[in-house]
């Protein structure tokens, strides 16, 4: 199993639409890194749902459900490729990029060392860590 993020803006497409639509089709993508990310990706392979920009921050876990294909979005031009998901959970809270990089453990994380890759890896033990601290409860 592989371990993904994948980046949003939550004004265009973010967690409550995916939720609402129940799947996604994650196409546009125009970076030849993070088309090859999605070119990498694996039925069942785990993917963590940021949303950029406003509140930046993981706000949760999605699966691959189909592998790459060509994209729809530009049809004439087979370099770019989009991909499926759907949604598994969200997380209780949002892990906030400020969150992300006060962690040491997080330190070498793809988010902040290629902070504009929209669709990047995702190391196992950063992404059970992120899981971690969106399941962690606020204690007064």
């Amino acid at each position: 199993m592989n371990y993904w993020l994948v980046k949003s803006e939550p004004e265009t497409y973010g967690w409550n639409t995916f939720i609402e639509q129940g799947r996604a089709v994650w196409d546009g993508v125009r970076n030849y890194q993070a088309r090859n990310n999605l070119k990498a990706m694996q039925l069942g392979d785990q993917v963590l749902f940021y949303h950029s920009m406003t509140k930046p921050g993981v706000i949760g876990l999605a699966t691959v459900v189909r592998e790459h294909y060509p994209d729809p979005t530009i049809p004439d031009d087979a370099r770019w490729v989009a991909i499926e998901l759907e949604p598994v959970m969200i997380l209780d809270r949002p892990v906030t990029l400020a969150q992300i990089k006060a962690e040491p453990l997080l330190a070498n994380i793809s988010l902040i060392k290629q902070s504009r890759l929209s669709v990047m890896t995702v190391r196992a033990d950063e992404f059970e860590l992120i899981l971690q601290l969106g399941q962690q409860l606020n204690v007064v």
